[in-house]
């Protein structure tokens, strides 16, 4: 019996042993802080890391943290997909190290197999290259910065490396996970259903603090489903430096004639006979591209009986519908019901995208926000390059960000985006309005991203007074 309990007291040492040995390592907080004489990529001020669980590339304001909070001295691990072309910021800077995560397998990203066996497959495989990525392949950090949505699994496996690794978890609430899942199924699903309450109870137990990007939504939180006690703080997305208006003709028209979609339209959008629109949209469900088409079309049948000018719509983005919505162009154009209208995709590098916005009549933005809290950041960079927006205004939130008829004009429907573009594009007008709204943009570009976060976000990591 005593050889027994021994060699049983002996596995369970093992076994212990084993899991303190496999545990991560924690972060360790200098009380009092260790003096630091020089900001360096060895000694920096905080350790955060800032997660993504989608591209980097394709998540601005996860970016513009992480160059953020190396601007003050901060070291970053930026954890993500690496799919796409990353902000110049976070290249070759000393302080941030980007971590991509492991793409799933080959089987998993096919679609020879049905959703009910590739969901939870795709679901395992993210939480243990998660768990592995954030546990072992980097430092313990101070903090970490996760953005929502995605919550599953993200929300779950950021609390269980917070517990382990002594770190503290802030949430940047974008939007929901579970609004966004009720536009594809409907609120009733049951997965809709788990997905909100799941969401809602790791939000109100697992942060230290939570980060929002309006008020709406701020005050949404603070209430039922969610009834977050701990702090929230509303960090408007403002537009970075890189977007900027041009005030020289000259550079507007290099910039016109180098690019391949407008090159064979630079004098005509020069002389305003043309009129150059950008609008950037991800070709999902939640951005309704028909919409603009349609709008269109209509202008295209107005401009008949009114001087209306032709109008070159560039549309950058990538997205699961892009091509059915280009072969629906195609069949338009086709049928003569776009006549003066040249509709033209593109992909383009972040600076070339910023310059375009500058170099733009008119911005269309066609997110429909599926909470009614949330924000578009395009419509914050179009202001930034001093682009006025005509946007889909009908949420709650959208009067955080524009104000009919001062730096914007808001619609519901195709009918009213056509009537904002008649009334904006018409020759008689002079652009007088479309002026007037340009001049209210560019009120907006004035306070920028760097003011915002050292503010609200900088002031919360301990980096800003």
């Amino acid at each position: 019996m005593l050889e027994l309990l021994l060699t049983l007291a002996t596995i369970a040492s093992t076994i212990f042993t084993a899991i303190l040995l496999l545990l991560p390592s924690r972060y360790v907080k200098h009380s009092p802080p260790k003096a630091v004489s020089s900001v360096s990529a060895d000694e920096p001020k905080i350790s955060v890391q800032v997660l993504v669980l989608g591209d980097i590339g394709r998540s601005p304001r996860m970016q513009y943290h992480a160059v953020s909070i190396a601007k003050h001295g901060g070291r970053v691990d930026m954890i993500g997909y690496k799919e796409s072309t990353l902000h110049p910021g976070l290249v070759d800077n000393p302080l941030i190290s980007i971590v991509p995560l492991p793409p799933p397998p080959s089987l998993l990203r096919s679609k020879t197999l049905p959703f009910i066996v590739i969901g939870p497959l795709k679901v395992l495989w993210q939480i243990w290259s998660l768990f592995h990525t954030l546990a072992y392949r980097t430092k313990p950090s101070r903090w970490l910065l996760v953005q929502n949505p995605p919550s599953i699994p993200t929300l779950f496996i950021a609390i269980i490396i917070c517990f382990l690794r002594n770190t503290h978890l802030i949430i940047d609430w974008h939007n929901y996970g579970w609004t966004i899942l009720a536009g594809t199924r409907g609120e009733k699903h049951p997965f809709v259903i788990i997905s909100k309450y799941y969401e809602a109870f790791l939000g109100r137990w697992a942060p230290t603090a939570s980060f929002t990007v309006t008020h709406a939504m701020a005050k949404q939180l603070r209430n039922k489903p969610y009834n977050i006690r701990s702090p929230i703080f509303t960090l408007h997305d403002r537009p970075a430096a890189i977007f900027q208006p041009i005030s020289s003709p000259s550079a507007r028209l290099a910039f016109l004639k180098n690019l391949p979609e407008t090159a064979g339209h630079t004098n005509d959008i020069m002389g305003g006979k043309t009129k150059l629109l950008v609008s950037s949209t991800s070709w999902t469900p939640d951005e309704d591209f028909s919409l603009l088409l349609s709008a269109l079309c209509s202008y295209s049948s107005t401009s008949t009986s009114k001087p209306l000018p032709p109008i070159l719509a560039i549309i950058t983005g990538k997205g699961p519908q892009k091509q059915l919505y280009l072969d629906r162009i195609a069949s338009l154009t086709a049928s003569d019901q776009l006549r003066n209208i040249t509709i033209l995709t593109s992909w383009l590098s972040v600076e070339d995208y910023a310059t375009l916005l500058a170099c733009a009549d008119l911005g269309v933005c066609l997110h429909m926000s599926s909470s009614g809290v949330d924000l578009p950041m395009k419509v914050v960079d179009m202001f930034g390059a001093g682009l006025p927006v005509a946007g889909y205004g009908a949420y709650e939130s959208w009067g955080e960000l524009v104000k009919e008829g001062v730096n914007g004009r808001g619609f519901r429907t195709s009918g009213e985006l056509a009537e904002v573009l008649e009334e904006l594009f018409d020759t008689k007008g002079e652009g007088q309005e479309l002026d007037k709204l340009r001049v209210g943009a560019r009120g907006e570009r004035k306070r920028r991203w760097d003011e915002e976060w050292d503010g609200v976000a900088g002031r919360l990591l301990g980096l800003c007074d």
